[in-house]
């Protein structure tokens, strides 16, 4: 007997129940809902193989309403990816399984995106969309041909990222690109009107989007939009009229069922509304093998695929940029090996402008961006056109004013591979994207943002444009590189670290205000030490000055006029916390001795730096917002002038 798709679908309902009845945690209501149009999806639409989750041209599926996770573990165990087993799912929200309370990348092979905080899922599904056009402008249908899925709840769509995400997505045409909204009219408060009476459908038309509806329940009408949304060449948004919970028949279309277990009692009703008489966690063997043949049936688009891969011409190029290697010969040596022949004086966000000039010639892979700042950043080169709607081969991405949507789009970008994303904006700005950044790190990805008018320095704009907190507060976020260099050689060493590192992402934070180029001599990477002696003391060393950025030229003339009273400074340049936090402790005692002062200088909360400096130390920067005014004059305001500073360290050596 034919196993229908309601009994697909019901399998899918079961193990959420069974699994989230089992935690007493979870949010059963939105895969129970939507299981009906996973199963259309997975069955007929959905381009994968799982036994190669990392295939390069498979569909990729975003579940950006996370908090139904049990809908695509539920999905990949019956599809029969390895994992999650049944005992993973069994253990759905315990320690140590890999069926975590919302999807995370780095556990299943077959969850494309951390997904959770509502709307970052589908901002990130965008940045997916554009790396599959632009690798397929430059490769060609046959290696890259694929899709973006998305499915997406009320509150994603509700939350504020999702208008920059669409906004893109539009402007960009990403007919790709396909949101099935779990439109269940339900958030954990209650009924959406309570909360919201706008139309979506409408927002999304707006902004460059093909709309269409169905009846969630009923698989026949959702192929027939689904057909409809394949075949419009804008990206599409299928509304999809569900019941939330649907075969609970107590709490189904209830706030009830959202993000609580069903309980015992509600889980033996909704098995006999449902017909299923399996034992929890069970699957019977016909639901069982019908889905592992919907799984099965991409195996001979993948074989096909790595044929044509084989006998591409450009098939190796395009295996190297989808494994995230850098060319063999990549170095940004020669171009180091110039700065130092020509020393120059320039702001960093300049410096990270020349070393881009160099990088991008040498990384084809690299796609640049800006959130509207794009003469502000210097994020744009000669290497790198503008990527339209209408060549999707640019390299570069204006984002407009989204600066959230950028951070998420380019997650996205580095999720599927081929590509080395990078974008601009103010540092101070690092606020409206610091969801998206937090992501990357969670994510292990590889993105590379560049924060510039990173202090006072930037001047007259005042304290709302003023980092005073913003690079303390991103040192904070594990697995996250920040990096702030002195000069124009630190700039190029901490690009080249960032482009290295493909365990997460980097932040460089550079100035507008010119900086003179302090490295003269030709010499390894120092920035990978994190911190390192860029002066040594010519008398007795009695004082360590440790500094960042802009402010490591205070810090040497600070310890000239230390060393002219007879008074030994060293002054060591710290680009990265990260980088220094990881080198051996001996290395660490011999930049920063005990038996002397450290004293730190950064244009910026002093709350941290007593990490470096100790208790007993002298910390400078900056403690209350800034203020409009040339750069020279608050520097001298806030007393980060060497003049000001070396008596105060005098004072206390006396003490």
């Amino acid at each position: 007997m034919t196993v229908t798709e309601t009994s697909l679908a019901n399998a899918i309902r079961a193990l959420s129940m069974d699994a989230v009845q089992a935690a007493n945690s979870g949010h059963p209501g939105m895969p129970m809902g939507m299981a009906d149009v996973a199963t259309v999806l997975f069955s007929d639409y959905l381009k994968f193989d799982p036994t190669q989750p990392k295939w390069a041209d498979r569909d990729r599926f975003v579940l950006s309403a996370g908090h139904g996770s049990m809908l695509i573990y539920s999905l990949l165990h019956l599809t029969g990816y390895a994992r999650p087993t049944i005992e993973d799912i069994a253990h759905f929200r315990q320690l140590h399984s890999p069926c975590a309370g919302h999807p995370e990348n780095f556990e299943l092979a077959g969850v494309e995106a951390t997904t959770g905080p509502l709307g970052s899922g589908l901002a990130t599904a965008v940045g997916m969309a554009i790396a599959e056009r632009h690798l397929n402008a430059q490769f060609g249908d046959d290696l890259v041909d694929h899709r973006t899925w998305v499915i997406a709840g009320d509150g994603c769509l509700m939350e504020g990222i999702n208008h920059e995400a669409i906004g893109l997505a539009g402007h960009l045409n990403l007919g790709r690109l396909i949101v099935l909204w779990d439109d269940n009219k339900i958030t954990i408060d209650g009924a959406v009107d309570l909360s919201s009476s706008e139309d979506v459908r409408a927002r999304y038309v707006a902004t460059g989007w093909h709309v269409v509806s169905c009846d969630g329940h009923d698989a026949a009408d959702v192929r027939r939009a689904l057909a409809e949304a394949i075949a419009d060449p804008r990206p599409s948004l299928v509304a999809c009229a569900t019941k939330i919970g649907y075969g609970s028949p107590n709490k189904a279309g209830t706030s009830g069922v959202h993000g609580s277990a069903l309980g015992t009692d509600e889980v033996a009703a909704a098995r006999e509304f449902l017909g299923w008489t399996a034992e929890p966690f069970v699957i019977p063997e016909d639901i069982a093998a019908a889905w592992k043949a919907i799984g099965a049936k991409g195996g001979d688009a993948r074989t096909a695929w790595e044929a044509r891969l084989a006998s591409d011409e450009k098939g190796g190029e395009f295996a190297r940029r989808m494994t995230g290697d850098l060319p063999a010969d990549f170095s940004l040596d020669a171009y180091i090996d110039g700065l130092i022949a020509a020393p120059q004086k320039v702001a960093t966000r300049k410096a990270s402008e020349l070393a881009l000039g160099a990088i991008n010639d040498l990384l084809p892979e690299t796609l640049g961006g800006s959130a509207d700042l794009t003469g502000s950043n210097n994020t744009k080169t000669k290497s790198t056109g503008p990527l339209t709607k209408d060549d999707y081969s640019g390299r570069y991405v204006y984002y407009g004013i989204r600066e959230f949507g950028m951070a998420c789009a380019m997650n996205g970008m580095a999720l599927h591979g081929g590509v080395i994303p990078y974008g601009g904006t103010f540092l101070v700005f690092s606020d409206y994207m610091r969801g998206g950044i937090r992501l990357a790190a969670l994510q292990q990805q590889r993105v590379i943002h560049v924060l510039t008018h990173d202090s006072i320095g930037l001047g007259e704009d005042g304290p709302t444009h003023q980092p005073i907190e913003h690079v303390m507060s991103l040192r904070m976020i594990p697995n996250l590189d920040v990096y702030r260099p002195a000069d124009i050689v630190e700039t190029a060493e901490c690009w080249e670290l960032a482009l290295k590192d493909t365990t997460g992402p980097s932040v460089l934070a550079l100035t507008r205000q010119n900086l003179p180029q302090l490295r003269t001599e030709k010499s390894e990477n120092l920035c990978a030490k994190g911190a390192y002696r860029l002066r040594a003391a010519t008398g007795d060393r009695r004082v360590v000055i440790m500094a960042t950025g802009s402010e490591v030229e205070i810090a040497v003339d600070t310890a000239k006029l230390l060393e002219e009273q007879g008074i030994g400074a060293d002054v060591v340049s710290m680009p990265s916390w990260a980088h220094f936090e990881a080198q051996p402790q001996s290395y660490k005692d011999e930049v920063l001795p005990y038996d002397v002062l450290r004293v730190s200088i950064e244009a910026g909360t002093t709350f941290g730096w007593e990490r470096h400096t100790g208790i007993g130390g002298l910390r400078f920067g900056i403690d209350s917002f800034g203020a409009s005014a040339p750069a020279e004059a608050l520097y001298d305001h806030f007393g980060l002038t060497a003049v000001k500073i070396a008596p105060q360290i005098v004072a206390a050596l006396d003490n």
